[in-house]
């Protein structure tokens, strides 16, 4: 019989279940140990900025956050640093096209690409853009090269989704899981002051939505695997049995989004406090952009240092 020490980390990584959630860089970490494929959802705003990107054929290479080595990696990389939301503004972003500063291009000023969804949609497109962020970012970056494959040189394979492109991944993991794939999916969360992590419902909204187009794409989150719920599924004779089933947190993140979108996802998004929070200091059209449901047919796959179209 296992330990308690090894029972609870089986608990804690939702062990034998296929597609499993759990948020922020140690929660993903726990849930992607044994996993094919992390789904990291930052929706307000690095996965949102992240879908309009790489729908604009731009390569994204994520960074850690207020990092005095940024400049120097973009320039390695012959790439774009991104600016922070207020750096843009100040640049002489107005809100629409053609306003502010920025570089010149087709006989327009536009803004410089940034953290921010709606300012990136202003920006001209680039081939390359380094792109800081305090949290899915560094989430990102943490979960490459570790899962089911690390030391085999395969890794596990980490996407970033958000409302805009939610179809599009739910449609690209569907064969995979169906052929057996392991899922772990991720919602970013905030940080308080303190550091400590903030869990942000618009996350579990993102994450949701991916789960409700995997059921729309056939998927079954309550197929009974016919396991002793009461028994262990993480090892031995079941874990087979219940690959197919989806965790109780993955579930219930499909329930939020549901329930979300029924009240209204727009409205729901502008109310959350992370909404409240960017309309406070004049980003409304930050998560009016994240809003967007499948406004892109993309999904941003990590392959090296960088994001590209899968």
């Amino acid at each position: 019989m296992e330990g308690v020490a090894a029972a609870q980390a089986r608990a804690h990584a939702q062990a034998g279940r296929q597609v499993r959630l759990e948020w922020g860089p140690t929660g993903g970490a726990a849930i992607s140990a044994d996993a094919d494929i992390a789904v990291v959802v930052d929706v307000l705003s690095f996965t949102t900025t992240l879908t309009i990107a790489t729908a604009r054929r731009t390569r994204v290479h994520p960074f850690a956050w207020k990092d005095e080595r940024a400049a120097a990696y973009a320039r390695e990389r012959d790439a774009v640093l991104a600016v922070g939301r207020f750096e843009a503004r100040e640049l002489g972003h107005g809100g629409g096209r053609g306003s502010g500063g920025g570089r010149e291009h087709g006989g327009r000023v536009a803004a410089p690409p940034s953290l921010s969804p709606a300012q990136l949609l202003d920006a001209v497109p680039v081939p390359r853009l380094v792109l800081p962020s305090p949290n899915g970012s560094s989430i990102c970056a943490a979960l490459a090269g570790t899962g089911a494959g690390a030391g085999t040189g395969i890794g596990l394979q980490v996407v970033g989704a958000s409302l805009r492109n939610r179809t599009a991944v739910a449609r690209w993991l569907a064969p995979r899981i169906a052929a057996g794939a392991r899922v772990a999916l991720v919602p970013a969360g905030e940080r308080w002051p303190d550091g400590s992590l903030r869990p942000a419902v618009e996350d579990l909204w993102g994450a949701g939505a991916v789960l409700d187009g995997l059921a729309a794409e056939g998927a079954d989150p309550d197929a009974d695997p016919g396991v002793d719920p009461g028994v262990d599924p993480g090892a031995g004779p079941d874990a087979d049995a219940a690959a197919g089933r989806w965790s109780a947190e993955a579930r219930q993140a499909r329930a939020a989004y549901r329930a979300a979108v029924g009240a209204g996802l727009e409205a729901a998004l502008l109310d959350c406090a992370s909404g409240r929070e960017l309309v406070a200091v004049g980003f409304r059209a930050d998560v009016l952009a994240a809003a967007a449901l499948d406004a892109d047919d993309v999904v941003p796959l990590l392959g090296g240092d960088g994001f590209t179209a899968a």
